[in-house]
């Protein structure tokens, strides 16, 4: 999945084809961060399958690491997305060539969440080291956590 350019649109497709307006849904059914994220621009999108180790040091997509170059964070700040209960501060590595690594905190953020081999994870970065994470299983299913009750996106 590429990243949303900076120049695109502000609302997200959320899986349903290629639009770019909100997703329906009624106001009652999304928890306040999850109102938040969608106020917020979306500026890039990636996802990762899961392979090996879950808990151990994770590497992000390198158009990732090219699109946030010259404005490295030193962590991110991971939430699941629809959940306003934690954030999980995650420090990033950069290998001085140009691969970037979740590192200190991503073994907590995956055991907490449960997290295994054959995972997909969808990020969506918001800015200002900001990134929610949807987590779906091996049925290809997402899974919600804690309070999630953005129901409609399963």
């Amino acid at each position: 999945m590429a990243g949303r350019g900076r120049g695109r649109g502000r609302g997200r497709g959320r899986g349903r084809g290629r639009g770019h307006g909100r997703a329906a849904r009624s106001p009652s059914s999304s928890s306040s961060l999850d109102l938040e994220e969608e106020e917020q621009e979306v500026l890039f999108e990636f996802f990762v399958v899961l392979k090996g180790d879950p808990v151990g040091i994770q590497r992000l997509p390198d158009k990732f690491a090219d699109f946030i170059a010259g404005n490295e964070p030193a962590a991110l700040h991971l939430w699941e997305a629809g959940c306003d209960c934690c954030r999980w501060p995650v420090d990033v590595l950069f290998d001085g060539r140009g691969k970037m690594y979740l590192h200190t905190g991503w073994e907590k953020f995956a055991c907490y969440h449960d997290l295994e081999a054959g995972c997909v994870l969808t990020f969506s970065y918001l800015g200002n080291a900001d990134m929610s994470v949807k987590v779906f299983d091996e049925t290809r299913c997402r899974r919600h956590y804690h309070g999630d009750t953005d129901e409609e996106d399963d």
